[in-house]
């Protein structure tokens, strides 16, 4: 009975400790609380009105139609309230489009197909599922068929250069078949055979006029809504300085045309690591290069004082 009232008693102890430091503690003030300021100072949800004029390359969306409206509407929705997605978006256009715009203006292909390498990838060397793989989402047969060399030491899928003049090519191609800029950019996610079978069958020339599956039904929309987006960011509630955004880092190109069997060493010769090496070419998925053909191929090195 001793041992039970000792324990009792010590547990009592413990527990009047407890309250004594507790009450001891400073909770917060208001003036310090006051003092934080919140990064967002104002958040509301509004319905959006339909802009005018929405059009891809030049081509109308016919939203007066309410079946179309609807269907813009949820886009816009949709990627205005995604705002972290939203503002990744902004970054990495000031990034990556300088070298996208040039190649489509070289290659006659209209400025707001690069809209859809950012539906594609997020501007990201993302792989797909179905074995896609960089910001233009290229498959292997195509990047092969294209010229590109896809394999296990060398993927120049993932060079963004050489990825954008094989969506060019493809781009072109399609809308000789297809007529439109609209049909040539929905043929990229279906193929110009799947685009152009449902023409035929539905008996319309329009993309707007089709019924299509889920992911193509939403794929124009989609691009137009981001070119929307990013091309008036304060109007969709986006707040940014030029120095939040990405910045594109200068390189210079050197030419190797023999195999490297360590590019951690290579690196080194130009003052830089392997992960910067790898940032710049992520095309290169080896730590080495076979090159037994002593085919010539071009590596981007940053210029200095861009990495510490």
């Amino acid at each position: 009975m001793q041992i039970l009232k000792n324990i009792l008693a010590t547990i009592g102890l413990v527990c009047i400790s407890g309250l004594f430091i507790f009450s001891m503690q400073k909770a917060p003030s208001d003036d310090i609380l006051v003092k934080e300021t919140p990064i967002v100072n104002d958040y509301n949800v509004y319905a959006l009105e339909m802009p005018e004029g929405l059009n891809f390359a030049g081509e109308m969306v016919p939203v007066e139609n309410p079946d179309i409206y609807e269907r813009m509407d949820r886009e816009l929705l949709v990627n205005t309230y995604w705002q972290s997605n939203g503002l990744l978006m902004f970054k990495r256009a000031q990034k990556y489009f300088p070298i996208i715009e040039p190649i489509l203006k070289k290659n006659g292909v209209p400025d707001d197909f690069k809209y859809l390498a950012v539906i594609e990838s997020g501007l990201t060397n993302a792989v797909s599922p179905a074995g896609a793989r960089g910001f233009w989402q290229i498959m292997k047969t195509t990047g092969r068929e294209n010229g590109l060399e896809v394999n296990s030491n060398v993927d120049e899928r993932y060079n963004l250069e050489m990825a954008t003049e094989v969506a060019c090519k493809y781009l072109k191609k399609a809308k000789a078949e297809l007529g439109s800029w609209t049909l040539a950019a929905a043929a990229y996610n279906a193929g110009n055979s799947g685009v152009s079978r449902r023409l035929k069958e539905q008996r319309v020339n329009d993309y707007y006029d089709l019924l299509l599956g889920e992911e193509t039904g939403r794929y124009m929309f989609r691009i137009v809504a981001l070119k929307e987006i990013l091309n008036h960011p304060s109007k969709y509630g986006f707040n940014f300085n030029l120095s939040d955004l990405y910045k594109h880092i200068p390189t210079y190109k050197i030419e190797v045309d023999t195999a490297v069997t360590d590019f951690s060493q290579f690196a080194k010769q130009f003052g830089i690591n392997y992960k910067i090496l790898k940032l710049h070419n992520p095309w290169l998925r080896e730590r080495h290069l076979n090159n037994k053909s002593r085919k010539l191929y071009t590596i981007e090195i940053p210029k200095e004082g861009f990495y510490k």
